[in-house]
């Protein structure tokens, strides 16, 4: 399956499927026609052409809302500088030199991008991948100006970033729309810089809402088979009221051209972020301090759970709200301020929208109990990324050999002094637990909610667990990051997915 592509490495035009049904229509009406010699009434045929009219006036005219919003459009030039050493081959649209022979200087290299104007002043928004590593940034206008730009802030976690330039008069601009009134199957129109060109005006229709890409834990993307292309990047997505309903990002493409499947930041999340950076240059997010991974069918068996909705606690990290706040590997988020949590992107979305010293109230499932939780959120470190969906095994069984934890040991993982817990020395091959990927070195620290430091105490909870039904739930200490295994042990559970 071809996976997501930047817009930076972001065709053809398809008549819409309404336009081409009148014109088959039309055809096919006429050839019929002179076959069979058929006669036509004046009244039939009036009726004929009145309803070939109202097709084609159900048909939407993108003339004028083009030019009203085209002035505000922008293209973007970063002007980069790449040295040898970092360069990992010739950048795009560059030949290669000859025999490998890299250049002795460092070469210029341009990024082009779009963005559009949303204040008189010269505000413009555009993607952080357009503006990223800049050495000098200049906009063109849809004039044909060319203007120096700077940056005001970026936000690399939705790839937005704000830009000004100073024109010496107000600029045509426009507004951000409610991305929350889009619906699938309206009608857009992307407006950028594709492959330089510039002015580029291109339709469709909202193919999808709230798609995940697997870009960033925030991905809430609007999908569109309006055209994108390289240099959309940072464009606008209008819809036909003019407002901007997203930001032009990424393509999902074999080739690197369009096949209609392209994304755009939602205008609601833009607004938000838009604000922060023009406020103070950065973002601030709330931060919670867990680990969070999906409830799998096995999980739930393995845990007793009623609903696989739900964001299950992988880790808690020292010294954050989730600790102070009493939570505990094992237990379930099912909604944040009353709104539901069905997986971990729900959650990272839900509490980094909350500003850091805000409270945010929790739903918890606690060993199969709910509770309400009141936590004081912190500001998510530069360096952490809200965790979203930590991947898990489907299915598993038992079929390991466990050793004590010892300095050696640890030493050898590079694992923090004071790791404690059952070392897989072994996995049977072929066995579920081989299927489910866990690994000689993995570390056992917990069964279900309880947590062991010996192979004894792994064994007895392994033991504990397997009375309570088909299914063991392991949390595990695997190349640096804690998740659960969920362990099928094959009594009438069936195979889980």
């Amino acid at each position: 399956m071809p996976q997501p592509t930047t817009s930076r490495r972001l065709g053809g035009r398809v008549l819409s499927a309404s336009l081409l049904a009148v014109l088959l229509a039309g055809t096919a009406l006429g050839g019929f026609a002179a076959g069979r010699n058929l006669i036509v009434t004046p009244a039939k045929a009036a009726t004929t052409a009145a309803a070939a009219t109202d097709a084609s006036a159900a048909l939407p005219s993108f003339v004028p809302l083009v030019a009203r919003v085209k002035p505000a459009v922008v293209s973007i030039t970063n002007d980069l500088q790449s040295h040898p050493a970092d360069m990992q081959g010739p950048p795009p649209g560059l030949f290669p030199f000859p025999f490998g022979m890299q250049p002795q200087q460092p070469e210029a290299v341009e990024a082009r991008g779009s963005g559009f104007i949303i204040s008189a002043s010269g505000i413009i928004v555009t993607n952080n991948h357009v503006v990223k590593d800049e050495k000098s940034l200049t906009v063109t206008l849809d004039d044909g100006t060319n203007l120096p730009a700077h940056v005001i802030g970026t936000d690399p976690r939705t790839d937005l970033a704000v830009i000004k330039v100073d024109a010496g008069h107000p600029l045509p601009f426009v507004h951000l729309g409610n991305s929350k009134d889009v619906q699938p199957g309206e009608w857009v129109i992307a407006m950028g810089n594709p492959f330089g060109l510039g002015g580029t005006v291109t339709a469709g229709i909202i193919s999808a809402l709230g798609r995940n890409i697997g870009d960033s834990p925030y991905d809430q993307f609007i999908q569109t088979d309006a055209p994108i292309n390289e240099g959309n990047s940072g464009g606008p997505l209008f819809n036909l009221r003019g407002q901007v309903i997203g930001v032009n990002t990424a393509i999902i493409s074999p080739s690197g051209g369009s096949v209609g499947i392209g994304f755009a930041i939602p205008s609601n999340t833009v607004r938000t972020i838009v604000a922060d950076l023009r406020k103070s240059g950065h973002v601030t997010r709330g931060y919670l301090g867990v680990e969070a991974q999906p409830i799998t069918p096995a999980m739930q068996q393995a845990l007793h759970l009623s609903s696989a909705n739900g964001a299950l606690i992988a880790s808690v990290q020292p010294g954050t709200p989730a600790e102070r706040a009493g939570l505990h590997p094992g237990d379930v988020i099912t909604a944040v301020d009353g709104t539901a949590v069905k997986n971990p992107r729900d959650l990272a979305l839900d509490i980094t929208a909350i500003k850091p010293g805000e409270t945010a109230h929790l739903q918890v499932l606690d060993n199969g109990s709910a509770s309400n939780v009141t936590v004081a959120l912190a500001t998510l470190p530069n360096n952490v990324t809200a965790s979203n969906a930590t991947p898990s095994p489907s299915h598993a069984e038992l079929g390991l050999a466990l050793e004590p934890m010892t300095p050696d040991t640890q030493n050898q993982l590079g694992l923090p002094a004071g790791t404690r817990g059952a070392v897989v020395a072994e996995v049977a091959p072929n066995s579920p637990a081989a299927t489910a990927g866990i690994q000689p070195g993995d570390v056992i620290i917990g069964v279900g909610e309880t947590s062991v430091t010996s192979v004894h105490e792994a064994l007895n909870a392994i033991h504990a667990a397997e009375h309570k039904g088909g299914a063991v739930a392991l949390r595990v200490l695997h190349d640096g990051e804690t998740v659960f295994v969920a362990i099928n042990l094959g009594k009438g559970a069936g195979n889980q997915g």
